[in-house]
């Protein structure tokens, strides 16, 4: 698994899981994704840097390094055109949580037009991690946009947080999910106001929150951030780029996605966008190391 290529899966498949998150369940990974196998769309012969909606993968691993394609687990609904998972439309982003509360599998996504003009988030649930996943809604979180967007569980609390990108991408938002995790409690807190901050990454460490977010450069790579605070209320501060080394500027040329533990070792995934040939963005997976309280993120070539 050599960072920044595309990877493939244990049938010898480019592995089709964009903007995704790696979690456990049971003992097993999973990883949860876009899926843009599909030419780049086109519109009177111009190459748009966009796919038409294939929907959401899943693949699973006892070890982090084998993976078996579990199958488009939330598919495109291409006879539909009311359906936010039109192929004409956008679903972007897409995290899932296990609620103990009613026993489903829940996965939320950034839902939008193809102008980005809607700015919602769907949800859709599962009895099993690998689906199939059923659509319940499309909403606008606490009448905020969503854009670029992520889940966190608070395992001191147990909350469970839809954080995205609000106010076209000016604020972070953290909306916390009722005890099923498919609404919303009206509980809101804000983060970064007018810092411009998207593909959030949350984790938490000895007691303290952190982030991980990309400034808002379009498909071209920048500089990452990451934020700590003590409590998701009164907001996280920005502190610093956790990354050191060549390319540590634009983020190894890669964006934030999801940030995963194992053994409490924490790893942050990027994606290395193609948007000309979307199919073909590579990843990246990199050990988050700390000295004290300071994070840091060193490129390595495998993962």
């Amino acid at each position: 698994m050599r960072n920044g290529t595309c990877w493939l899966d244990d049938q010898g498949h480019t592995i089709q899981a964009h903007g995704g998150m790696i979690t456990r369940f049971h003992e097993k990974w999973y990883w949860y994704g876009e899926n843009k196998d599909a030419d780049n769309c086109k519109v009177n012969g111009r190459l748009l840097s966009r796919v038409d909606v294939r929907g959401v993968s899943c693949y699973s691993s006892d070890d982090l390094h084998l993976w078996h394609h579990e199958g488009i687990v939330l598919p495109a609904e291409p006879t539909d055109p009311s359906s936010p998972l039109y192929p004409g439309k956008v679903c972007e982003r897409p995290k899932v949580i296990y609620c103990e509360h009613t026993g489903k599998y829940v996965m939320w996504f950034h839902s939008d037009a193809a102008d980005y003009t809607l700015a919602n988030a769907a949800c859709a649930t599962s009895d099993t991690p690998v689906g199939p996943f059923t659509l319940q809604k499309t909403v606008t979180p606490n009448r905020r946009d969503c854009r670029d967007m992520t889940l966190f569980q608070d395992e001191g609390t147990g909350m469970a947080y839809l954080i995205h990108s609000g106010d076209w991408n000016k604020t972070l938002y953290l909306s916390q999910l009722d005890e099923t995790f498919t609404d919303f409690t009206g509980v809101c807190f804000e983060a970064f106001p007018g810092q411009e901050r998207e593909a959030p990454a949350f984790f938490k460490r000895q007691g303290l929150y952190y982030s991980i977010t990309s400034g808002c450069t379009g498909w071209a790579p920048n500089s990452a951030l990451y934020a700590v605070g003590q409590h998701l209320s009164n907001g996280l501060k920005l502190i610093d780029n956790p990354c050191e080394g060549e390319g540590c500027h634009e983020t190894f040329g890669g964006q934030s996605t999801y940030i995963f533990e194992d053994q409490q070792r924490y790893y942050l995934m990027l994606d290395h966008w193609k948007p000309m040939d979307l199919r073909n963005s590579g990843y990246s997976i990199l050990p988050i190391a700390f000295e004290k309280e300071r994070m840091i993120i060193r490129w390595t070539d495998e993962f």
